[in-house]
């Protein structure tokens, strides 16, 4: 584990989602693996982050790669009762903090079941990311 990541994930594996939030630019952008559109900064991330926690169930991460240029956080979790595998690519800055947040997951059944879950808590993540 990176010094650069350990924190990220230590809050991720243990659902503190304040800590998760903290690990984040301001100006962040989160690629998620179910939607085209890029989401920017990091009230919207840190929403999603907080939803997608609920969502998966016996997460856990099996892998980490880096570089100079990013890291790739692989994991394993549930989504529904499906086994489902993905990977967290994340870009750090100086400040040890993510700037660019890419999700990709797999199989397609599982994915479709991540789409499903996250798509019926949207407007509680849009609730989240302005205060409401």
């Amino acid at each position: 584990m990176s010094a650069t990541t350990g924190g990220f994930r230590a809050a991720v594996e243990s659902g503190d989602v304040a800590a998760m939030q903290a690990s984040l630019a301001e100006d962040v952008v989160f690629r998620s693996p179910v939607a085209h559109k890029p989401y920017e900064g990091k009230a919207i991330t840190a929403a999603i982050l907080a939803n997608v926690v609920e969502v998966f169930e016996d997460f856990r991460y099996v892998r980490e790669l880096g570089d100079a240029d990013g890291h790739a956080l692989v994991f394993e979790a549930k989504v529904n009762g499906l086994d489902i595998t993905g990977c967290d690519f994340l870009v750090i800055d100086d400040a040890g903090l993510i700037t660019d947040f890419m999700v990709m997951v797999r199989p397609l059944k599982a994915a479709n079941a991540l789409a499903d879950a996250m798509g019926a808590r949207f407007d509680r993540i849009v609730e989240q990311a302005s205060g409401a």
